[in-house]
């Protein structure tokens, strides 16, 4: 997918979550929205099937939407977000469920006044420790800060935490790197 693909899928996701979000916060519903979010990323990051079944073109759109509507059903989905899943199934736009929810959750949060940080880690993160950054970053965004971890070894060591458009890194592979540069202009 090169960044035309990426932004097209980005304006349809943004277009579907803008228009569930707002029908379901005039429901006063939000909660369980984000309960259903939680769910289907879950079953997203669970079952293989449910990826392809968003993406591969062979399935026709009447196979897509009977296909998703059965998974609404058995996860208990909201009519409002099963409704636009039906939608995008019968538009063949399926295949931007992920962004669609990812969006979905970051309208929530702004929603309830949260910042959501991306922390990358080298190793796993210990509850004490997600705790405290937790805190400290709260501290210094003035928000109540969520924290979506992910782990990438090769930063040897360290963080590198996203907030909206600040980034620290205080990984010890961009310490080697800029050392590394250092040394190539003093050689």
């Amino acid at each position: 997918m090169d960044v035309s693909d990426s932004s097209i899928s980005s304006g349809i996701a943004e277009r579907y979550a803008t228009a569930v979000f707002e029908i379901v916060k005039e429901n006063n519903n939000l909660p369980a929205l984000e309960a259903n979010l939680n769910d289907l990323s879950a079953a997203l990051d669970d079952s293989a099937d449910l990826r392809e079944l968003l993406v591969n073109p062979a399935y026709s759109r009447e196979e897509q939407a009977g296909a998703i509507r059965a998974v609404a059903d058995a996860m208990g989905l909201i009519p409002e977000f099963k409704n636009a899943l039906g939608l995008m199934a019968t538009k063949r736009r399926l295949f931007v469920v992920p962004q669609l929810v990812k969006r979905l959750k970051a309208l929530i949060a702004e929603a309830k006044g949260e910042v959501t940080a991306e922390v990358t880690s080298a190793t796993a993160l210990s509850d004490a420790q997600l705790s405290s950054l937790s805190q400290t970053l709260s501290s210094n965004v003035g928000k109540d800060v969520k924290i979506n971890t992910t782990v990438d070894e090769s930063l040897i060591g360290g963080l590198v935490v996203k907030v909206g458009s600040k980034m620290i890194d205080t990984s010890i592979r961009s310490k080697l790197n800029s050392l590394q540069n250092a040394m190539k202009e003093v050689g």
